[in-house]
């Protein structure tokens, strides 16, 4: 009698965004849409970071003066927060897109996301921090906003306000954030499934479901 053949582990979904990207709530919300039509597919999805702007200082900036620089026509800035309201309406988010005071550095949250995956809390983690950012307009730059998150999600606050003072992990973060850009990524989301197949952008669970379907075969 031949051995058997190993089992296949889980698929594995790289998941590269920033958390002030209204996109990247909405792909993420998608994707946890996409799984739900693929509940026989284990999976392994891995949170990447991402950051739109490093050079954003620590204690952030005015995100409506930010705004208005970045995007100088006035007209094409509402309509694009128009689109993404609409976006976000069909995965059942409704963002203060036009309210945020604050827009951050995100050095400091993606770290913290990267301390929640070592004890299982990445979800709760990265989905707190959005609706902060998004919803309850929070400045998730504030060591002590991510703190006050952390504690809320079951993770040591005092632990965690340590080692935001201490720096640690924030060159691991600008690491990634480079080795992202070396790759290729320009844009977030962008999101590969099992090393093999990508897609940019926010797309519909159904492509994201051809797009795992494709994956499992070329595995």
């Amino acid at each position: 009698m031949t051995d058997a053949a190993p089992a296949a582990g889980p698929l594995k979904i790289d998941f590269i965004a920033d958390v002030v990207c209204p996109w990247c709530y909405i792909g993420w919300e998608r994707l946890k849409l996409a799984l739900a039509q693929r509940p026989d597919v284990p999976v392994e999805v891995l949170w990447r970071p991402f950051q739109l702007d490093p050079a954003i200082p620590e204690e952030g900036v005015d995100r409506a003066g930010y705004m208005a620089a970045k995007f100088p026509n006035a007209e094409r800035r509402a309509a694009a927060l128009e689109a993404l309201d609409k976006e976000a309406a069909s995965v059942g988010l409704k963002l203060n897109l036009t309210d945020i005071p604050i827009s951050p550095n995100t050095n400091a949250a993606h770290r913290l996301i990267r301390w929640a995956q070592t004890v299982g809390l990445q979800q709760a983690a990265l989905e707190a921090i959005m609706k902060a950012y998004f919803v309850e307009l929070r400045d998730i730059g504030d060591p002590v906003v991510l703190a006050d998150i952390a504690e809320a999600i079951g993770m040591e606050r005092q632990v965690v306000l340590k080692a935001l003072a201490e720096g640690t992990d924030k060159d691991a973060v600008t690491r990634e954030h480079y080795q992202a850009h070396q790759a290729g990524v320009s844009g977030v989301p962008f999101t590969i499934f099992g090393g093999k197949v990508a897609i940019s952008g926010a797309d519909v669970p159904e492509r994201l479901c051809k797009a795992i379907d494709r994956a499992l075969e070329a595995a």
